[in-house]
């Protein structure tokens, strides 16, 4: 089987009939038979109100922009992301409804846990795939609930979370310790512990408010995936290994390690390999707005993150009160006045970084449970463009994007063959 994927699709109005490089961009989309995109945007006509939280702004496109996802070529997808319940729950339950209407399968995103958890299945003449999707990067309130016997689930995503612990080494812990001491920040969880109704810390934890610490001989920071969470994509998985022949992880995660935006933390790796582990074939990376390293690990591709595939941020039509709210302004304000507040007038956020245009679209093929080809499609999304015309993907002009993509995989012991805005993964 064949497979080809893309990343945040941060779409906010329609596909132009025909523009440079769209051709391109749909014919390598459809090389493959399962061909994913991330849908980072809610698709109603504001029939919602919007949440009390956003992914960042409030994301709304017509249901109309799956017309233009289909004649790219895409036929799955998922938007379990930060930005799923921008429009609250009215918002999930009109996407859900509109990409039915669409018939686009959709994994990661539910009426409930059950739903939201489950593979979306695609056949294809070649076999069978499937999707399970997840995000990591989310408020607490968006993650789904499990249907009860008497109760029905609430809606949300299939989330990952994940858990942090920091590495003080002891001159530092006895800093913290006295810190902790004088605020009493700890106070009330202290009496609860000693009620009872908390279970007593290990010798080398130290609580500092809602963080945790370990003492240790050195300074740090790891995170490991949620076990629970673990356990029940792990479960789909092996649900997903009866009905398809190959499974797909789909993972949104903005998560860094440390300060460095193109190297994910720890946990995503954790939780990519252990996916594979347990069967899936390949894990989709995105979130962060930029690329991130490939990896074939057991003979199976890890896309760490695919960047942006439309980037519109700057786009957006309209936005709830509390968001001029959140920049001093009434809420009759134009969205001019809120962009150029937003953006400190118009001198940063994404539209100002030229990694947040440059991505790359992986076609792949796989044949007894493993990979057999890897190519890649350097792209950019016309950065420094008008606003009209930039966002859109095409092909790139030249060899940077992948010269580094192959810099960033190396550690990985990935190696690219490149020629031109084209290049080979060399397999082992």
């Amino acid at each position: 089987m064949s497979f080809t994927a893309a990343g945040d699709m941060l779409v906010q109005r329609r596909l132009p009939e025909e523009y440079p490089g769209f051709a391109e961009i749909a014919a390598e989309i459809k090389k493959g038979d399962m061909r994913f995109f991330n849908l980072e945007t809610t698709v109603h006509n504001y029939e919602s109100y919007g949440s009390q939280y956003n992914g960042g702004s409030y994301l709304c496109a017509p249901p109309e922009i799956l017309d233009d996802v289909k004649r790219f070529g895409f036929n799955i997808t998922s938007f379990a992301n930060n930005h799923t319940l921008d429009f609250s729950y009215g918002g999930v339950e009109k996407t859900l409804e509109n990409l039915r209407r669409a018939g686009i399968p959709n994994s990661g995103v539910g009426l409930n846990m059950q739903q939201a958890s489950a593979p979306a299945y695609l056949d294809c003449n070649t076999g069978r795939t499937a999707l399970i999707a997840v995000t990591s990067s989310f408020n607490p309130a968006a993650m789904a609930g499990n249907a009860s016997h008497s109760i029905i689930g609430r809606p949300g995503v299939n989330g990952l979370r994940f858990n942090t612990t920091y590495f003080l080494d002891p001159a530092h812990a006895e800093a913290l310790k006295e810190i902790a001491a004088l605020t009493e920040m700890n106070a009330q969880r202290e009496v609860i512990r000693a009620e009872g109704y908390l279970p007593p810390l290990a010798e080398n934890v130290i609580e500092f408010d809602t963080l945790t610490f370990q003492m240790a001989d050195k300074v740090g920071k790891k995170t490991t995936v949620h076990p629970s969470d673990m356990a029940r994509i792990e479960k789909s998985i092996y649900e997903a290994s009866l009905q398809a022949d190959y499974i797909v992880i789909s993972v949104h995660g903005h998560e860094m390690r440390g300060a460095v935006k193109r190297e994910g933390a720890d946990f995503l790796e954790e939780f990519a390999r252990r996916c594979i582990d347990c069967g899936a074939h390949a894990v989709v990376g995105h979130g962060p707005h930029v690329i991130r390293a490939i990896e074939i690990y057991k003979g199976c591709p890890i896309f760490y993150s695919l960047g942006d595939f439309v980037l519109q941020n700057e786009n957006i039509p309209k936005q709830p009160a509390d968001y001029f709210e959140l920049y001093k302004l009434p809420s009759d304000a134009t969205m001019h006045d809120l962009f150029k507040a937003r953006d400190a007038g118009f001198t940063r956020g994404l539209q100002t970084k030229k990694e947040a245009f440059e991505t790359f679209i992986p076609y792949w093929e796989m044949e007894n449970g493993k990979v057999t080809k890897v190519s890649l499609l350097a792209v950019e999304l016309g950065f420094g463009m008008p606003r009209s015309r930039s966002g859109w993907p095409a092909p790139a002009k030249d060899s940077s994007i992948l010269e580094q993509l192959a810099e960033l995989s190396e550690p990985f012991g990935t190696k690219l063959k490149i020629h031109g805005n084209r290049a080979e993964i060399i397999l082992p």
